[in-house]
C-alpha cells in the first residue's frame, strides 16, 4: 500500500458517516413541519437576538410554504442554540445536549474542537455513540457570534424555537412559532 494513501484511510475510518451521525442522534433527518433550505431560497429574513435566557422577538408567525432565513445574533456571554420543533422534540434533544456536555463536546461558552481520531472509536465511556451537533433544524451560536438557519415550512403547526443547552429551556429560553396555513 502506498504511503500516500495512509493519511486518507486514517481520515475515512476516523470520521463517522452521515448514517452513523443520524443513528447517534436518534433522528432520521425528516421533519413533518418542513426541511432545511439554502439562504438564496429565502422569501424573507428574520433577525433574532439571543441573550441570557431570552430570544427577541419571543414569538413568530410564518406561513406554510414560506422559506425563512433566520439571522441569529448571540449577544450574551453563554453558548446558545436556536432549534425548531415541538415541545416533545425539544425534550428529546435536551437529553442529547446533556450527553454532549458530559462528553466534553460543549462547554457553557462554546464548542470543543476535538480530534475525532482520539475519540474512543465512536463511543463514550458509557458505550454511547459520540454525538455531533448536526441537526438540520438547529444551530449553536457562541457568545458574540452570528449564525444563520434557513428553513422551508411545509404545513400549518404550532411549534417552538428553543435553546436546548442544559437548563436554558427550563429557564424560559423558548419562543412560540406559529405556522399559519
Amino acid at each position: 500500500m502506498s504511503v500516500h494513501l495512509l493519511p486518507l484511510l486514517a481520515v475515512l475510518f476516523a470520521t463517522p458517516t452521515l448514517a452513523d451521525a443520524g443513528q447517534a442522534h436518534g433522528h432520521s433527518q425528516h421533519y413533518d413541519f418542513g426541511h432545511p433550505a439554502g439562504a438564496a431560497e429565502a422569501t424573507r429574513s428574520v433577525e433574532i437576538r439571543m441573550g441570557e435566557m431570552f430570544y427577541e422577538p419571543a414569538s413568530l408567525q410564518v406561513k406554510a410554504g414560506e422559506t425563512v432565513r433566520f439571522v441569529l445574533k448571540n449577544e450574551g456571554s453563554l453558548l446558545h442554540e436556536f432549534g425548531l420543533g415541538s415541545a416533545a422534540m425539544h425534550a428529546e434533544h435536551q437529553k442529547q445536549m446533556a450527553r454532549m456536555f458530559e462528553q466534553g463536546l460543549l462547554t457553557p461558552t462554546g464548542m470543543a474542537h476535538r480530534d475525532h481520531a482520539h475519540m474512543g472509536h465512536g463511543t463514550d465511556a458509557g458505550g454511547h455513540g459520540m454525538l455531533q451537533h448536526d441537526d438540520p433544524n438547529s444551530v449553536l451560536v457562541e457568545p458574540g457570534k452570528n449564525a444563520e438557519l434557513t428553513w422551508t415550512f411545509t404545513r400549518a403547526a404550532e411549534l417552538e424555537f428553543a435553546c436546548n443547552i442544559p437548563g436554558h429551556y427550563q429557564a424560559g429560553m423558548a419562543g412560540r412559532l406559529r405556522i399559519a396555513p
